[in-house]
Protein backbone atom coordinates (compact mmCIF):
# COMPACT_ATOMS: atom_id res chain seq x y z
CA UNK A 1 0.00 0.00 0.00
CA UNK A 2 1.52 2.73 -0.81
CA UNK A 3 0.61 6.26 1.07
CA UNK A 4 0.08 9.69 -1.18
CA UNK A 5 1.37 13.26 0.31
CA UNK A 6 -0.90 15.53 -0.27
CA UNK A 7 0.20 19.07 -1.24
CA UNK A 8 -1.13 22.17 -3.40
CA UNK A 9 0.48 24.79 -6.24
CA UNK A 10 -0.30 27.18 -9.01
CA UNK A 11 -0.76 27.02 -12.35
CA UNK A 12 -0.25 30.34 -14.21
CA UNK A 13 -0.60 30.01 -18.10
CA UNK A 14 1.27 33.34 -19.32
CA UNK A 15 -0.23 33.27 -22.36
CA UNK A 16 -2.69 31.28 -24.56
CA UNK A 17 -4.92 31.73 -27.61
CA UNK A 18 -7.99 31.60 -27.36
CA UNK A 19 -8.49 28.52 -29.25
CA UNK A 20 -6.14 26.99 -26.48
CA UNK A 21 -7.90 27.84 -23.53
CA UNK A 22 -10.64 24.81 -23.39
CA UNK A 23 -7.53 22.83 -23.85
CA UNK A 24 -6.15 23.66 -21.52
CA UNK A 25 -8.71 23.59 -18.74
CA UNK A 26 -9.55 20.11 -20.17
CA UNK A 27 -6.46 18.97 -19.65
CA UNK A 28 -5.66 20.90 -16.36
CA UNK A 29 -9.07 18.82 -15.17
CA UNK A 30 -8.02 15.85 -16.39
CA UNK A 31 -5.12 15.37 -14.72
CA UNK A 32 -6.60 17.04 -11.46
CA UNK A 33 -9.87 14.36 -11.92
CA UNK A 34 -12.46 17.31 -11.88
CA UNK A 35 -13.66 20.04 -14.21
CA UNK A 36 -11.43 23.08 -13.80
CA UNK A 37 -12.56 26.63 -15.18
CA UNK A 38 -10.20 29.30 -15.34
CA UNK A 39 -10.97 32.83 -15.17
CA UNK A 40 -9.07 34.17 -18.48
CA UNK A 41 -8.08 37.58 -18.64
CA UNK A 42 -6.66 39.63 -21.27
CA UNK A 43 -3.01 39.19 -21.72
CA UNK A 44 -1.63 42.77 -22.26
CA UNK A 45 2.09 41.37 -23.62
CA UNK A 46 0.85 39.88 -26.52
CA UNK A 47 -2.55 40.86 -28.06
CA UNK A 48 -4.98 38.03 -28.56
CA UNK A 49 -3.62 36.03 -25.95
CA UNK A 50 -4.85 35.23 -22.69
CA UNK A 51 -3.87 34.64 -19.43
CA UNK A 52 -5.27 32.61 -15.80
CA UNK A 53 -3.98 31.40 -13.02
CA UNK A 54 -5.39 28.46 -10.77
CA UNK A 55 -4.61 27.61 -7.27
CA UNK A 56 -4.72 23.06 -7.81
CA UNK A 57 -4.44 20.29 -4.80
CA UNK A 58 -3.72 17.28 -5.30
CA UNK A 59 -0.72 14.70 -4.53
CA UNK A 60 2.60 14.69 -4.64
CA UNK A 61 3.44 15.07 -8.31
CA UNK A 62 0.53 16.33 -9.63
CA UNK A 63 2.99 19.52 -10.69
CA UNK A 64 4.73 17.51 -13.37
CA UNK A 65 1.69 15.51 -14.44
CA UNK A 66 -0.17 18.86 -15.48
CA UNK A 67 3.30 20.63 -17.57
CA UNK A 68 3.56 17.10 -19.02
CA UNK A 69 -0.07 17.23 -19.92
CA UNK A 70 0.47 21.02 -21.59
CA UNK A 71 3.99 20.93 -22.74
CA UNK A 72 4.47 21.08 -26.48
CA UNK A 73 1.55 22.93 -27.03
CA UNK A 74 2.80 25.77 -29.86
CA UNK A 75 1.97 29.54 -28.71
CA UNK A 76 1.68 28.84 -24.79
CA UNK A 77 3.68 29.98 -22.14
CA UNK A 78 3.14 28.65 -18.36
CA UNK A 79 4.86 27.78 -15.36
CA UNK A 80 3.04 25.27 -12.82
CA UNK A 81 4.30 25.26 -9.21
CA UNK A 82 4.24 22.61 -6.40
CA UNK A 83 4.77 23.15 -2.44
CA UNK A 84 7.14 21.01 -0.82
CA UNK A 85 5.73 18.80 2.02
CA UNK A 86 7.37 16.90 4.90
CA UNK A 87 8.42 14.33 2.69
CA UNK A 88 8.91 15.50 -0.78
CA UNK A 89 10.54 18.35 -2.45
CA UNK A 90 8.70 21.04 -4.64
CA UNK A 91 8.53 21.81 -7.79
CA UNK A 92 8.58 24.27 -10.74
CA UNK A 93 7.82 24.13 -14.12
CA UNK A 94 8.22 26.57 -16.81
CA UNK A 95 7.58 26.45 -20.47
CA UNK A 96 7.79 28.66 -23.52
CA UNK A 97 7.85 27.59 -27.51
CA UNK A 98 10.97 28.21 -28.41
CA UNK A 99 12.98 26.51 -24.96
CA UNK A 100 10.33 24.15 -23.70
CA UNK A 101 10.06 22.72 -20.40
CA UNK A 102 12.35 23.76 -17.78
CA UNK A 103 12.20 21.77 -13.92
CA UNK A 104 13.62 22.95 -11.08
CA UNK A 105 13.66 21.07 -7.21
CA UNK A 106 12.78 23.61 -4.99
CA UNK A 107 13.48 23.03 -0.92
CA UNK A 108 11.34 23.73 1.24
CA UNK A 109 12.54 27.67 1.88
CA UNK A 110 11.95 27.79 -1.79
CA UNK A 111 15.72 27.85 -3.15
CA UNK A 112 16.37 26.12 -6.68
CA UNK A 113 18.17 22.70 -5.69
CA UNK A 114 20.88 21.80 -8.03
CA UNK A 115 22.33 17.81 -8.26
CA UNK A 116 25.29 17.46 -8.33
CA UNK A 117 25.94 15.64 -11.38
CA UNK A 118 24.35 18.31 -13.06
CA UNK A 119 26.56 20.88 -11.64
CA UNK A 120 29.84 18.69 -12.49
CA UNK A 121 28.61 18.44 -15.95
CA UNK A 122 28.03 22.13 -16.21
CA UNK A 123 31.96 22.59 -14.84
CA UNK A 124 33.00 20.28 -17.54
CA UNK A 125 31.34 21.90 -20.62
CA UNK A 126 32.87 25.15 -19.47
CA UNK A 127 36.15 23.57 -19.18
CA UNK A 128 36.25 21.97 -22.46
CA UNK A 129 35.28 25.34 -23.79
CA UNK A 130 31.80 24.49 -24.91
CA UNK A 131 30.24 27.55 -22.97
CA UNK A 132 31.17 29.38 -20.07
CA UNK A 133 30.35 28.11 -16.32
CA UNK A 134 28.00 31.49 -15.97
CA UNK A 135 26.10 30.55 -19.19
CA UNK A 136 25.67 26.91 -17.57
CA UNK A 137 24.99 28.15 -14.13
CA UNK A 138 22.14 30.32 -15.52
CA UNK A 139 20.53 27.47 -17.41
CA UNK A 140 20.37 25.41 -14.40
CA UNK A 141 18.67 28.04 -12.83
CA UNK A 142 16.47 28.31 -15.31
CA UNK A 143 17.35 32.10 -16.08
CA UNK A 144 16.82 31.59 -20.15
CA UNK A 145 12.86 31.10 -19.32
CA UNK A 146 12.58 33.27 -16.69
CA UNK A 147 13.70 36.16 -18.84
CA UNK A 148 11.57 34.77 -21.23
CA UNK A 149 8.73 34.64 -18.87
CA UNK A 150 9.23 37.97 -16.95
CA UNK A 151 7.50 40.27 -19.46
CA UNK A 152 4.10 37.93 -19.12
CA UNK A 153 4.33 37.74 -15.12
CA UNK A 154 2.97 41.75 -14.95
CA UNK A 155 -0.66 41.28 -14.99
CA UNK A 156 -2.25 42.64 -17.91
CA UNK A 157 -5.47 45.24 -17.87
CA UNK A 158 -6.08 44.95 -14.36
CA UNK A 159 -5.85 41.45 -13.53
CA UNK A 160 -3.70 40.73 -10.04
CA UNK A 161 -0.35 40.73 -10.06
CA UNK A 162 1.19 37.53 -8.39
CA UNK A 163 4.72 37.16 -7.79
CA UNK A 164 6.58 34.20 -8.06
CA UNK A 165 9.34 35.00 -5.89
CA UNK A 166 8.90 34.45 -2.69
CA UNK A 167 11.53 35.96 0.13
CA UNK A 168 12.93 34.04 3.06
Amino acid sequence: MTTRTATRGVLYVHSAPSALCPHIEWAAGGVLGNAVSLDWTPQGAQAGTYRAEFSWAGDAGTAAAIASALRGWNQLRFEVTEEPTSGTEGSRFSYTPDLGVFHAVIGVHGDIMIPEDRLKAAVVKSALGDTTLNNEIDKLLGKPWDDELETFRYAGDGAPVRWLHQVV
